[in-house]
């Protein structure tokens, strides 16, 4: 595994004020001049040296641009993970994800996802570099796109390619990701999996590629300067028509339990397990042949001056508390570094006040600003954190983390606390076609489509399948 962390920058002419632009490297820019060409080993960095790399934070604290905090639920160790990782591959590129594992070995899925995922991003990126590099290419950083030729190449415009990129990148990482954790040597993903909600801002690129039910928001002004909640993913859950489609097709199962009708669950076609919440998973191998999928939904957005924060959370957040009241805790937290811990706390409030009999289930969250400002280091004490504890203060609960599989797994325990259908809102659709080769297709352009509120949930399994001789043939 490998990837470009290089500092070094190469640099294009501006024909505005003639200063030499910085060049994000790892295909995000490229410049018509000739450069000295760099091999892949040059920059690349492994697994091993994740913990040595700055700016890269993924328990409890805080970043110069982000807060992030995740709290163990009531039903075993903490399955969410989490990160943020600034100077992504240039100092204007921020990775953020939330993973949401599932399953005995969930925990260590979501980490391994965590950790590798944003490494095979960069990897492809970079190898996209190596492919065009020396080739006549626009330079561009950021939103801010500048060319040394006059017109567009007739392939489209630089908004296009930049986009096509990114595409290209998420679809490829997120199957390299699966197909690891299929080979894992010390992992077991058949009956464990994981969510996955990653986002790159990129200036004021937006890139967003996800699966499974953790959702991202965004905090916006609108014209009356009043904060709104703008929802950016969909939460991709087994009854949404194109999902239900694909699965049914592929002799997988669809429905929910009679003790919880609002949650609908992918089910093997001989026995009545797994029972997963979601339509879409990293891991889950019992069912990669029934429907579920690890394809991501990818989509962009550009930033304006009136967008104000970005809020990626596992589905423990949104199973309680809507997308409006989200918006507005993190909005009137007393400062941004306590903005995550503030939203996990109320989420665990509304556990207790709405479903006392359940089992509140984990939750994560990142806060991402978008202005790139940050509370002083004084106000951040004063919320009961410290940026010389970070690594302490993780209470989450988590065991020492670890990919090998070794640790001792939590049981999986059926719930059949029944949910108010008061509770359930209406589902919003989005249009998802698979093409020949696999890949996903996203028609969400075509149609106005509303993301899903919380839909509360009991477990994101029910119970592991049986297998045995009575299994009945195709």
């Amino acid at each position: 595994m490998g990837a470009c962390v290089s500092t070094s920058r190469s640099t294009c002419s501006s024909k505005s004020n003639g200063e030499p632009v910085p060049l994000p490297c790892l295909g995000i820019g490229f410049c018509r001049q000739k450069r000295t060409k760099r091999t892949f080993s040059d920059h690349v960095v492994t697994l091993q040296h994740l913990p040595s790399i700055p700016n890269r934070v993924f328990t409890n604290g805080k970043s110069r641009t982000s807060c992030i905090f995740t709290q163990q639920g009531r039903k075993g160790i903490n399955q969410d993970a989490m990160i943020v990782w600034e100077d992504f591959m240039s100092e204007d590129v921020t990775f953020c994800g939330v993973f949401d594992g599932h399953g005995p070995h969930g925990h260590l899925v979501a980490r391994k996802v965590r950790d590798t995922l944003p490494v095979k991003l960069q990897s492809f990126l970079n190898s996209c570099q190596s492919r065009q590099n020396g080739s006549d290419q626009t330079c561009f950083k950021g939103n801010s796109m500048k060319s040394d030729v006059g017109d567009l190449d007739k392939d489209g415009s630089i908004e296009d390619k930049l986009n096509s990129l990114w595409r290209e990148a998420f679809l490829k990482s997120y199957k390299a990701m699966d197909k690891e954790l299929k080979s894992h040597p010390n992992l077991d993903c058949f009956c464990s999996g994981s969510t996955a909600i990653t986002i790159v801002k990129q200036g004021s690129n937006l890139f967003m590629g996800y699966i499974g039910d953790s959702r991202a928001i965004m905090g916006s002004k609108d014209s009356n300067d009043s904060m709104v909640a703008v929802q950016l993913t969909v939460d991709l859950k087994p009854d949404l028509p194109r999902e239900a489609e694909r699965i049914k097709r592929c002799k997988g199962r669809v429905f929910a339990l009679q003790d919880e009708p609002e949650v609908p669950r992918v089910w093997l076609p001989f026995d009545d397990a797994p029972g997963l919440a979601m339509a879409r998973a990293f891991g889950d191998f019992c069912l990669k042949e029934y429907g579920v999928i690890s394809i991501p939904e990818f989509s962009h957005r550009t930033l304006t001056e009136r967008d104000q924060f970005i809020v990626l959370a596992s589905d423990g957040v949104w199973d309680v508390l809507s997308n409006e009241e989200v918006v507005e805790i993190v909005s009137s937290a007393p400062t941004r570094a306590s903005a995550a811990r503030i939203l996990v706390d109320s989420a665990a409030r509304e556990w207790k006040l709405k479903y006392p009999t359940s089992k509140m289930d984990d939750c994560a969250v990142v806060c991402l600003f978008l202005d790139g400002k940050m509370d002083s280091e004084s106000d951040y004490d004063e919320q009961g954190f410290s940026s010389a504890t970070l690594d302490q203060s993780n209470h989450s609960g988590n065991a020492a983390e670890s990919d090998d599989g070794q640790k001792s797994e939590p049981c999986l325990q059926r719930n059949f606390t029944v949910r108010s259908a008061e509770e359930t809102d209406t589902y919003g659709r989005q249009a998802v076609e698979v093409d020949g080769d696999g890949e996903a297709v996203n028609n969400a352009e075509d149609q106005s489509w509303l993301g899903l509120e919380g839909v509360t949930r009991v477990n994101s399994l029910v119970q592991l399948p049986r297998f045995s001789e009575e299994r009945p043939g195709p």
